[in-house]
């Protein structure tokens, strides 16, 4: 009997194997996130310091684990049930839940917040959820026009943008109209001021006192109309957006304070100049806003006080400098238990990482730990005695959970695991979840106490590919950089089944600029479906993060000043030299794809080693850094007239001559991020050295391609490698 048994698992297995196949490209493109996404939790919150909540996967139950049953789910309510309380509690909520929301969360123990978008009725709802006496409450009625909404701290107000003008509703549903400036260039309120650099995401504060609003005015007048054609309409129609591009005019932005009892306004005297206003951060008293204030060369950091019922500058606390740019990232960070105290992020010292100041401006602690980056500051246990970030290490690959004491500056690892740590606190920080996955980690969530770091596993993900796709290996490698001395990682995706006594093609994926890491110590190592997909049609799928990509430190980032795509080349040609030396490389067959800053060094690469590249794919290319707008490119290579040989030296618009492979260029013709007009001059430049490109336009896409479209997209890409490299391997 045994042996029957035996023999029939042997032949399920073997089917099992046989059974395993390739992705389709619908796959490649949409399935990371969605069937082969791995097992996690879905929405955990805190209810408490020893309990937490979280939805099933089809998002209608909720569950409750608690310390006292050692982490044991429980089922605690249906959607069902919470419909049910909408009803009974709320006449006018006609709607039909049928799953919950996607921002349910703990406002305390006892209750639960909630919005619902009402199309039918064209409001968004905001609730509590008071699970006792299982009453629903309503808070705020936002309309849905109403964007990037902002509640008050205690509720009772919230504030919202009706196209570019601010608008307030009190608990009453009385609205007042903050803002009514008719000029489309006036923009109030809005997060998409200075083009989201300086890590601005939202345009609007409330004041601790919870009565004043402190907004973003930002007024584009002088900024050049740039035409973006509708191609929908039976006849096309011109929609214009604001461009700034490097050396011309730049917006003029202000910061301004709004009383909702006496409706007073009062504008921070952060002067007229040329500059950007970052880091906006109230005082917890309600008493102070701080400002930094950047110059246009963006070399110059003040950290400004200003007097929040006057508008007056009551001081500069400190100033940095830098001989390239200096980046600020986030707002300040106030302890909670001590308001006379902050903490600022800087990269000053080669690493992005946390000093403690005093609101006087004295620098009280440096809390940076020896070469990590902070990537994510996750705040202070309850006694503000300690603060807690995630870290970037093991030379960029790797994150961990990190704490620091604030009188000793000692700081301490919580995580040990090589990998990506994420981590979600309790209310003391005592306890955390802990989601962990890395190279041979689909997911993994443990409960972990912070003192000991004691864990229990809440969830070990299955790999979603075995037994279902046969998935290529990949390979993390070291190599050291164009300069000799710098170690940079790469990545090889190698095809499937592969025999190193065969050649095989290969697709170099490239981005390479800043403020993006393709390589990660993750599940697929940072890679996208897509290049699984490659390797499984007989691809070697082979990445580099060059010197100028993200988190490596201020060295490693800056070598790319006023001298964009130049060392970046040189260390894409190492991991091209690299390739060379492999007996199963065919030297003959290497191409290149990259987006964005990817398309400026696909193109760049393209021009300058046509004898490398026969092939390349570059979409959303840069093709003159002239016109790409001031922030992020005035950062990098100063203006025009500042740095005409850099600008020269970048532009592809004059190295078209030089093309003598086969080039796909892809655009978004509603991109405005890189505009169209790259491209397009590109192409003309093409056609006046009576050099051959490929074009190819998404009428209806901004800078990247969504949705189901990325699909055809990718197929679009597979296929001209296909065509113009090598074919797919029967």
């Amino acid at each position: 009997m045994k042996k029957i048994q035996l023999l029939a698992l042997a032949f399920l297995t073997g089917n099992l194997l046989f059974a395993q196949r390739n992705l389709t490209m619908q796959e490649a493109t949409l399935g990371q996130y969605t069937s082969f996404a791995p097992e996690r939790l879905t929405q955990p919150s805190w209810k408490d310091a020893q309990a937490f909540t979280h939805l099933n996967a089809k998002r209608d139950s909720l569950f409750i684990r608690t310390q006292a049953v050692n982490w044991t789910p429980s089922f605690l309510f249906s959607v069902a049930h919470l419909q049910a309380a909408l009803t009974s509690s709320i006449s006018e909520a006609s709607f039909q839940l049928t799953s919950f929301p996607s921002d349910l969360a703990w406002k305390n123990e006892n209750t639960l917040t909630f919005s619902v978008l009402d199309t039918a009725r064209k409001f968004r709802w905001l609730f509590h959820y008071n699970t006792q006496d299982q009453q629903v409450s309503l808070i705020h009625k936002i309309p849905v026009h109403g964007q990037e909404y902002s509640l008050s701290r205690n509720k009772e107000y919230v504030a919202w943008l009706t196209d570019n003008n601010i608008e307030i509703a009190d608990k009453k549903g009385q609205i007042t109209a903050v803002t009514q400036d008719t000029d489309a260039a006036i923009v109030n309120g809005s997060s998409n001021t200075h083009r989201n650099e300086f890590g601005i995401n939202k345009g609007m504060w409330w004041s601790p006192k919870q009565e004043q609003l402190l907004y973003y005015r930002n007024d584009q007048s002088q900024v050049t109309d740039y035409p973006l054609v509708q191609w929908d309409p039976r006849v096309a129609e011109n929609k214009n957006i604001k461009y700034p591009m490097a050396g011309m005019e730049n917006e003029r932005v202000s910061l301004v304070i709004y009383d909702v009892y006496t409706q007073n306004k009062i504008t921070l005297a952060t002067g007229d100049q040329d500059q950007f206003l970052t880091m906006v951060t109230w005082d917890p008293s309600g008493n102070y806003v701080y400002v930094g204030v950047l110059n246009r060369e963006q070399n110059h950091l003040k950290l400004n006080k200003y007097n929040a019922a006057t508008g007056a500058l009551e001081a500069t606390l400190f100033e940095e400098k830098s001989t390239t740019y200096t980046e600020p990232s986030q707002g300040l960070v106030f302890n909670p238990e001590d308001n006379k105290s902050f903490v600022y992020l800087s990269e000053k010292d080669g690493y992005r990482q946390m000093y403690l100041y005093s609101t006087t401006g004295k620098l009280i602690k440096t809390l940076g730990h020896e070469s990590v980056i902070v990537s994510d500051l996750i705040g202070f246990d309850a006694e503000g005695k300690n603060i807690y970030y995630t870290g970037v290490t093991n030379q960029g690959l790797d994150r961990q959970v990190f704490k620091v004491n604030l009188k000793k500056g000692k700081t301490e690892q919580l995580t040990s695991r090589s990998g990506t740590h994420e981590a979600l606190f309790n209310t003391d920080k005592s306890l955390f979840l802990d989601s962990f996955n890395s190279y041979d980690v689909p997911n993994r969530v443990s409960l972990v106490q912070t003192s000991n770091q004691k864990e229990v596993e809440i969830l070990q993900a299955k790999d979603p590919y075995q037994g279902v796709i046969t998935m290529p290996k990949t390979e993390i490698l070291s190599l050291t950089a164009a300069d000799g001395k710098t170690p940079l990682n790469a990545r090889m995706i190698y095809p499937t089944n592969f025999d190193a006594t065969k050649t095989y093609p290969v697709m170099v994926y490239v981005y390479g600029g800043p403020h993006a890491q393709l390589i990660t110590n993750t599940w697929l190592e940072g890679s996208s479906l897509f290049f699984h997909y490659m390797a499984q049609q007989g691809y070697i799928v082979f990445t580099v993060d060059n010197r100028g990509s993200f988190n490596r430190g201020k060295d490693f980032e800056h070598v790319i000043h006023r001298q964009l795509g130049q060392n970046e080349m040189a260390d894409q040609m190492v991991g091209v030299k690299y390739l060379q030396t492999l007996p199963y490389v065919d030297q003959s067959k290497i191409g290149v794809y990259g987006w964005s800053y990817g398309g400026f060094m696909t193109t760049s690469l393209s021009v300058n080693y046509p004898s490398v590249f026969k092939v390349g794919v570059a979409g959303g290319p840069v093709m003159d850094w002239k016109m790409y707008e001031i922030m992020y490119g005035e950062r990098y290579m100063d203006t025009p007239k500042e740095n005409p040989e850099g600008y020269e030296r970048t532009s592809l618009l004059n190295k078209a001559s030089k093309l003598d492979n086969k080039l796909l260029l892809i655009h978004g013709a509603q991109d405005p991020v890189v505009v169209q007009q790259h491209s397009m001059l590109f192409i003309e430049a093409c056609i006046k050295a009576n050099k051959q490109v490929d074009y190819f336009l998404y009428p209806n896409h901004e800078h990247n391609v969504r949705g189901l479209d990325r699909v055809h997209l990718n197929t679009k890409i597979a296929q001209y490698f296909f065509d113009h490299l090598a074919k797919p391997r029967p």
